[in-house]
């Protein structure tokens, strides 16, 4: 018995961050040949018709074929910020917002965020790991999501977690997840040059 198709789907990638911990632009650091930006756009792209790179004024990064660029309209105004970005660039009904520093999503793991989502009535959709909901990656409804996110920004709220706080929110266990990425690579990102994989 195959699958039904995936509901259509743009991704947003957060890449609008300062690497300060890092100490370069970690985004264009190479991880087996090819920019740390690059997996994260190539992981999105298989469960997603648009994908959306959201980077900071006047920051061009180095992109796989396919995917568009948006710019923040001030440099560095939060993950929040950058989030309500892409929503309003989407092309979808339904996104998946993932972060540029994450060098091993897994695409069935986002595949499944998605289908629960519109399977639902809620606003959007996380992992829980250990008990406790995970910031990305996340799917939302880009009416919802953009909705809120601006009332959030009009109220000088800067973190991404507050937008889950105003959502209804479909929460998947680890037992649904985990089968699919057992290693929870999905959820690694990448703050420090140590955190590269087999740094």
């Amino acid at each position: 018995m195959t699958a039904a198709p995936l509901p259509a789907a743009s991704a947003i990638i957060l890449a609008g961050g300062r690497s300060t911990r890092f100490g370069r632009d970690k985004l264009a650091e190479p991880v087996d040949g090819r920019p740390l930006l690059h997996h994260a756009a190539e992981a999105v792209a298989a469960v997603a018709t648009d994908v959306i790179v959201v980077a900071p004024p006047d920051v061009v990064p180095s992109l796989p074929d396919g995917v568009r660029l948006v710019h923040d309209e001030a440099p560095f105004e939060g993950p929040l910020a950058g989030c309500m970005t892409g929503l309003v660039a989407a092309r979808e009904p339904v996104v998946v917002v993932v972060g540029g520093d994450m060098p091993s999503l897994e695409p069935a793991v986002l595949a499944l965020l998605i289908r629960a989502l519109v399977a639902s009535s809620a606003d959007a959709a996380v992992v829980e790991r250990l008990g406790r909901r995970q910031q990305l990656p996340f799917a939302t409804r880009t009416g919802a999501g953009t909705d809120a996110a601006r009332r959030l920004l009009a109220q000088g709220e800067r973190r991404l977690g507050a937008l889950m706080d105003r959502l209804t929110v479909r929460v998947l266990a680890e037992d649904e997840w985990r089968p699919l990425d057992p290693d929870a690579r999905t959820l690694r990102d990448v703050d420090e040059p140590a955190d590269l994989p087999d740094a």
